[in-house]
């Protein structure tokens, strides 16, 4: 009788029962961190009616999270590469807690503070960078796309934060929605250093400094690809995610728990369309998937820009590009399941992951921006439309040696 193959194999097949126990555990904290990382989101409107936030203001205020979440993930993949994310995932989930807790009880009538905490906030945003490598070194290649697919839909705790925030600060108070969400993070940082394991043979990171193994990943011509299309995959779910209720409030005039309900359904078809995508790359490879999925944006995006009524068409056209959208970010991270080198996949999945979030960083302080100067949003949304086609064209036509991989 042969020997089961290891887990971390790139010759695996069988997939352990762990595997699936550590699966679960990686998602769920990456939910709860998320949660924390959109928490300022759907409180947008009452911190710019409380702190009287001009529209670029209240754009910055609810994209900072962003920055921190998207960079730190270049560092914070690197060092999961070299201590495992058994070490990484409770460490950072318990560092959140902080940024949480100040800002429930310490920022909140101050634009400047909001400022500080929300840039710290992104820490729970950071956790992508560490399921990852941990979902990449237990599930063969041939499972990856599925794995992280249901991964990636933790990133179902920025609905849960448009669900449950807004409705929170009105039925118990404005600090309650901060409390839940440290004491969860509290709870996952005890469970998962008791829990959590890393792949018996997960692949030991390349020899050399931290600024050096960065640069040589960055130099890899498959991570600045990659790059590019997270930026527009996933930067245009966290874009919508933290923007949409401010932009259906001013261009339907919608109230603020409308528009916090409609943005969670975004996200909810998002999320769910996310481990879709990754099951259609390991059936069909993922160049295909992200192909359609980045033309399907093109489409509704150019609708959407002609501000078509929402309760039709405009609603319609919302959902479409949801789902397209969470689709491809579950497509490209199973290119980077089969492209990146062994070793470096928790690099890669820093680098593309900060690219994914610093392109959901931008779009919301170009729409305000465009906002505050005409008075509407279609600008905003035919550049949408523009870069999703570059992005269709690119992806069937450049990536030629990518689609050869795996």
């Amino acid at each position: 009788m042969s020997a089961t193959p290891a887990p971390g194999t790139a010759t695996a097949t069988a997939v352990p029962r762990q595997a699936w126990t550590m699966l679960a555990i990686a998602t769920v904290g990456f939910a709860i961190n998320f949660w924390a990382w959109a928490l300022i989101s759907p409180l947008g409107a009452f911190y710019t009616e409380a702190l009287a936030l001009s529209a670029l203001e209240k754009s910055l205020l609810v994209a900072v999270p962003v920055i921190v979440g998207s960079l730190g993930r270049i560092p914070v993949g690197a060092l999961t590469d070299r201590f495992g994310a058994r070490t990484m995932f409770p460490l950072l989930s318990a560092l959140t807690i902080l940024p949480v807790l100040f800002i429930g009880y310490v920022a909140s009538d101050s634009y400047a503070l909001m400022l500080l905490g929300g840039f710290v906030l992104g820490l729970g945003g950071t956790t992508f960078a560490i399921g990852v490598p941990l979902i990449n070194a237990w599930f063969p290649p041939a499972k990856r796309g599925t794995a992280l697919g249901i991964f990636g839909a933790g990133m179902g705790g920025t609905a849960i934060s448009a669900f449950s925030t807004v409705q929170l600060r009105r039925s118990i108070g404005l600090e309650f929605p901060f409390t839940l969400v440290a004491v969860l993070l509290a709870v996952y940082a005890v469970v998962s250093w008791l829990l959590l394991r890393d792949a018996p043979d997960r692949p030991a990171p390349a020899g050399g400094s931290f600024l050096r193994r960065t640069w040589e990943t960055f130099r890899l011509p498959i991570t600045l690809q990659l790059s590019f299309l997270y930026a527009v995959g996933f930067g245009g779910f966290v874009a919508f995610s933290v923007y949409l209720p401010t932009y259906l409030r001013d261009a339907f005039g919608l109230d603020a728990n409308d528009a916090a309900l409609r943005t969670a359904g975004f996200v909810v078809l998002a999320v769910v369309m996310r481990p879709v995508g990754g099951i259609l790359s390991d059936r069909f490879h993922p160049i295909p998937v992200l192909t359609a999925c980045f033309a399907v944006v093109t489409v509704f995006a150019a609708t959407s820009a002609l501000e078509q009524p929402l309760e039709t068409i405009g609603t319609v056209a919302f959902l479409a590009m949801a789902a397209a959208l969470g689709a491809s970010s579950g497509a490209v991270f199973a290119l980077v399941a089969i492209a990146a080198p062994p070793g470096k996949v928790g690099a890669v999945t820093g680098i593309v992951g900060a690219a994914g979030g610093l392109g959901g960083f931008a779009p919301p302080l170009i729409m305000g921006a465009i906002y505050g100067w005409i008075g509407n949003y279609q600008p905003g949304l035919w550049l949408l439309a523009i870069t999703a086609a570059i992005a269709a064209c690119f992806t069937a036509w450049g990536m030629k040696k990518a689609e050869r991989t795996g």
